[in-house]
């Protein structure tokens, strides 16, 4: 069956950087886009960034756009988030999930178990 296992969280400064991983198995990870998620504190989901299936399609949102960068490696099976100039509000646990197509934009069938993200202030 599909697992998803997210690693790289943890507690940073404002201003920091971490790199986030998701390791993938029991599909055909090059077959599928990816995206991650993440739920602060209190509040709903939201859908952060998404890379199609061959690296080549990305997606961000706006609240994310030009500090963090996704990128995958389908030799490896494993999906990426790099998050810099963190702050405050990046505060939430954060979910890689796969979507259940090729393409940005569509919907998730599977997501991992999340890694906190703690950033202080």
């Amino acid at each position: 069956q599909v697992q998803l296992v997210e690693s790289g969280g943890g507690l940073v400064q404002t201003g920091g950087s971490l790199r986030l991983s998701c390791a993938a198995s029991g599909f055909t990870f090059s077959r599928y886009a990816m995206s991650w998620v993440r739920q602060a504190p209190g509040k709903g989901l939201e859908r952060l960034s998404d890379i199609n299936s061959g690296g080549d399609s990305i997606d961000y949102a706006g609240s994310v756009k030009g500090r963090f960068t996704i990128s995958r490696d389908n030799a490896k099976n494993t999906l990426y988030l790099q998050m810099n100039s963190l702050k405050p509000e990046d505060t939430a646990v954060y979910y890689c999930a796969k979507l259940a197509g090729t393409s940005v934009g569509t919907f998730f069938d599977s997501w991992g178990q999340g890694t906190q993200v703690t950033v202080s202030s």
